[in-house]
Order: C-alpha cells, then structure tokens, then sequence
C-alpha cells in the first residue's frame, strides 16, 4: 500500500513537472510567434473563427436570458424592499463580475477545447506530428501556440460581448413584458460600475484563455498511439479546464477583495 502511495506520488510529480514544462515552452514559444507568424497563422484565424465567431450565438442566448431573469426579478422583489439600486448592483456583480466569464468558459471548454483535445490527439495518432519534425517544424509552434493564442483572445472577447448582451441587450427583452426607461437604466448601470469591476472581468477572462488553451492543448499531446485514449484525454481535459478555471475564479476573487 505504502509502495503504491509512493508510486502515485512520484507519477503525480512527473505529470506535473511535465506540464509545467509544456506550459514555459509554450510561452517561449509564443513570444517568437510574431517572428514565425506566417506558419500559423491560418490556424490562429479560424482558431479565433470557430471559438469565438461560431459560439456568438449560444453566448447572446445565454446572456440575454439571465439579465432578463435579473431585471424582471428585480423589479418585482426590489421595489417592496425599498432599494431599487441593488437592481444594477446585482446585475454587475452577477454578468459582470461571476457568470460573464465563467459561462463563457464553460461554453467554450465543451467546445473549442475539447475539439483541440480531440483533433491534436487524432494528429498524433495519424503520425501528422512527426511529419511535422521530419520537415524541421516543431508541432508546438505549428498547432499549439496559434490555438493558445486564438482561444485566449476569443475568450476575452465573447466575454466582453457576454457582458454587452447581459447588461444592455436584456433590457431590450424586459421591455416586451414590462417598461423600464432606457435613460434610468443605463444611468443606474454607469453609477454602479467601478474599475474593480472591468479588471475582474477582464482578468478572469483571460486567466480562464490561458488555462483552456494550456490544458487542452496538452491533453492533445499527451496522447499516444491508441484510438481510444483520444475519448480519454478528451474527458479529462474538460475536467482539468473546470477545475483551473474555478480555482482562477477563487484566486482573482480573494486577490480583488
């Protein structure tokens, strides 16, 4: 039992050294990419295209109906408290600061990064990734950092367009139910802003790129020779991406308190 226990260590040690590799290479290697742009940078557009240009849809969905919920919600229960202004507070506290970012990544885990996941893995497995080094190009600087790169900034910017739909585009949809002046709305958005607000959401948005792209990308590579380890690496790259970007979430929160 205690061989075991210390075996698990020693691999949960390797795997982590490993990944702290992967994740130095891929900075350095990013850093270069303006140098060597032209290789990937086909794959960084449609990366940003599927990512973030595709998932506009379920994002503006999504966002419109919870800031509606909140609005309706509010101006039914508020008012009866005697503090209309918690409305906007809760709106930025809730699109803005928490569900903005961490819905979107979700979206785009259960999209983007697990197609990354599946699509390296299927490379690797098709022996693509070695066609690659026998021409002199790396496989990380090809596939990897243009997809590091693409995800991080559609991340960044759907989260943005989540915030724009959730706050303004909402109350568009109350007004079919209910009138609410557009003048008193925005003025009640603007006063409650703070910068706390916008570097939050910005930070989480991007903390939450890097750890999809880091994540996904390294599942991918981390598959061998076997079709049925892609599935695997594929469900475990979903639940490593969760897991990092709930921890994120947690660090930025206690980080901006």
């Amino acid at each position: 039992m205690i061989s075991s226990l210390g075996h698990k260590i020693i691999f949960g040690f390797q795997a982590m050294s490993e990944a702290v590799g992967f994740f130095l290479f891929l900075i350095k290697e990013t850093f270069l990419f303006p140098q060597k742009r032209r290789i990937g940078l086909k794959v960084l557009i449609m990366q940003i295209f599927f990512t973030g240009v595709e998932a506009l849809t379920v994002i503006a969905l999504i966002s419109l109906g919870i800031g509606a919920v909140i609005i309706v919600q509010g101006n039914t229960i508020l008012p009866i408290l005697g503090d209309t202004t918690l409305l906007y507070e809760i709106l930025i506290l809730v699109i803005m600061r928490e569900l903005g970012p961490l819905v979107t990544a979700f979206i785009i885990i259960a999209r983007s990064g697990s197609a990354i996941t599946t699509e390296l893995g299927n490379m690797v497995i098709s022996h693509e990734m070695e066609a690659y080094m026998s021409i002199g190009i790396n496989p990380i600087s090809q596939l990897a950092v243009p997809r590091f790169i693409g995800v991080t900034i559609a991340v960044i910017l759907l989260n943005i367009y989540f915030n724009l739909f959730g706050l303004l585009g909402s109350w568009l949809v109350t007004n079919l139910f209910t009138s609410f002046p557009f003048r008193e709305y925005i003025s009640g958005l603007i006063m409650q802003i703070e910068l706390v607000d916008v570097i939050s959401s910005f930070l989480k948005s991007f903390l939450f790129g890097v750890i999809i792209a880091v994540v996904s990308c390294y599942h991918g590579f981390k598959v061998n020779r076997a079709v049925t380890e892609v599935p695997v690496r594929t469900i475990r790259s979903i639940g490593h991406c969760i897991i990092g970007c709930i921890a994120a979430d947690v660090l930025v929160i206690v980080m901006l308190l």
